[in-house]
């Protein structure tokens, strides 16, 4: 009777399990969850743990393609037809996916109209050797393709994949940079923006027919004080023997939905490690919560702090921010606030080696790995989604609806500061004070709680002002009752 009992009880708990077991994440064979951990930082710099904003839906590997395989994945750009184009600079190739990573085509000897293969002024073929970066110019339909070792951008039809015009060196190029293009975007007006490796000029701006413009943004060092210490009471002699600083290099550019160029650079030197640069070059990118410059110092015990290589920004201003450091990704709403960090460094699937670049797909994001050879298709959890979309909805100033989505972040993660300031943002911009009060001390938005403070104040003083007023009129009156009073006393004494 006792086994009996027994083996009913396991039954039911195995039972138990299975319909308990939460249907929101994925499992590996192992038991292991692809869901990854989350976390942000509260108002004091401390990590707080959150729920992630993203899971693994689906990855592109070897599996993915035919008659061929990866040779390394280095990066990645989307259309919004939902293609994915993978560049792999040891095989020469563009590999071409749909959205849920079936393969469509591979671009490697690159061929002109009715199919004929282009050719190169000497009448050898064009052929990619080594495309380090690509960007798919929605107005124009065309792929841009930068191949570092041809040194040259070759632009193909977004359609036909057919190559329409080669961008190669400009002649009136100035400055010391070699032009070798490792990462490119275009921009709506045609300028072209092109990283060089380890240039400390800046972006190489060019012309849409290809001349040269100048040099895009400045990428400030930081400034050592010991060095700057010695600089200052050296000798011209001196000053020539010692090493020159040099403007850190950029690593990676991206263009947002209102044509500003967002950049990012993974050198330790650079006092600014994201960018929204404007037509002059000038970093305009807001900051409301802490500085953009990946984990704090509370993270960076052991792997030391964030180094940036890629970024990838959403048509309502979210900012998706690669980490070589430790394998992270950090989304960065249009005001700079952090809304969610997740991903690492490990052997399990979901998990990076060697992360190279990311590109939003919708509400995707599309994460490569070239030493796992492979590209990972992320979709929002539900946590991810409640903040994408108040995000979003906020973006575009639908205050009612991005209220709804705060709420529902908040209910599924109750420490979610950023929420909490959307909300009094919200309230505020309804000149709803004393509700935005509210919200922003529990979000410890102290700057926004002063102003709805400030406009608190001025609605109470207006609401009360005869009252105010009626008090003030008292005050004044019996100060001068009593002045009165005070000189007739006087003069009374005055005249015994």
């Amino acid at each position: 009777m006792n086994r009996k009992t027994g083996c009913m009880l396991l039954c039911l708990a195995l039972l138990a399990g299975i319909f308990i077991t939460p249907n929101n994440r994925t499992y590996a064979a192992d038991g292991t969850a692809y869901e990854y951990e989350g976390y942000i930082y509260d108002y004091w710099g401390n990590s707080q743990k959150t729920p992630s904003a993203f899971t693994l839906a689906t990855m592109i590997d070897d599996g993915s393609l035919t008659g061929f395989s990866f040779g390394s994945i280095d990066d990645v750009c989307t259309s919004r037809d939902g293609r994915i184009f993978l560049c792999d600079k040891t095989n020469g190739r563009v590999n071409i996916f749909d959205s849920n990573g079936l393969f469509l085509q591979s671009v490697k000897v690159l061929k002109v109209g009715e199919g004929k293969i282009a050719l190169n002024p000497d009448g050898t073929q064009v052929t990619l050797v080594s495309p380090s970066g690509a960007w798919f110019h929605e107005k124009t339909n065309e792929l841009y393709i930068a191949d570092s070792t041809n040194k040259n951008v070759y632009v193909l039809d977004g359609t036909t994949y057919y190559l329409t015009r080669t961008i190669t060196a400009p002649e009136d190029m100035t400055g010391v940079t070699e032009y070798a293009p490792s990462k490119v975007t275009v921009d709506n007006a045609g300028r072209i923006y092109i990283v060089v490796a380890s240039s400390y000029e800046g972006i190489v701006e060019l012309n849409e027919d290809g001349t040269f413009s100048g040099y895009f943004g400045v990428n400030e060092p930081r400034i050592n004080l010991v060095q700057y210490f010695w600089k200052s009471i050296a000798t011209d002699t001196q000053k020539e023997k010692m090493g020159k600083t040099y403007a850190p290099g950029f690593t990676n550019v991206a263009l947002d939905s209102e044509g500003f160029v967002y950049a990012v650079t993974k050198e330790t030197a650079a006092s600014t490690k994201l960018f929204r640069l404007n037509s002059n070059g000038e970093n305009v990118i807001r900051s409301e919560g802490f500085d953009l410059i990946g984990d704090l110092k509370t993270m960076r015990t052991e792997s030391g702090e964030s180094c940036f290589i890629d970024v990838s920004v959403t048509d309502y201003g979210v900012a998706a921010v690669l980490d070589e450091t430790r394998g992270r990704i950090f989304l960065y709403d249009f005001d700079g606030n952090i809304l969610n960090v997740f991903g690492g460094y490990g052997y399990s699937k979901g998990q990076f080696r060697k992360p190279t670049s990311l590109c939003w797909l919708g509400n995707n994001l599309i994460v490569t790995d070239t030493e796992l050879k492979c590209a990972y298709i992320l979709t929002p959890t539900k946590f991810g989604l409640a903040a994408l979309n108040a995000s979003e909805e906020y973006y575009n100033g639908r205050w009612e609806n991005a209220t709804k989505y705060f709420e529902e972040c908040i209910s599924l993660n109750a420490n979610y500061e950023v929420a909490y300031v959307g909300l009094g943002k919200n309230l505020l911009m309804q000149d709803k004070f004393e509700d935005a009060m509210y919200y922003f001390k529990l979000g410890n938005a102290r700057d926004y709680y002063s102003k709805a403070y400030n406009g608190y104040r001025g609605e109470q003083i207006r609401s009360h002002f005869w009252v105010i007023a009626l008090v003030f009129v008292t005050l004044i009156t019996l100060l001068v009752w009593s002045e009165v009073r005070y000189h007739k006393k006087n003069r009374k004494g005055g005249d015994e």
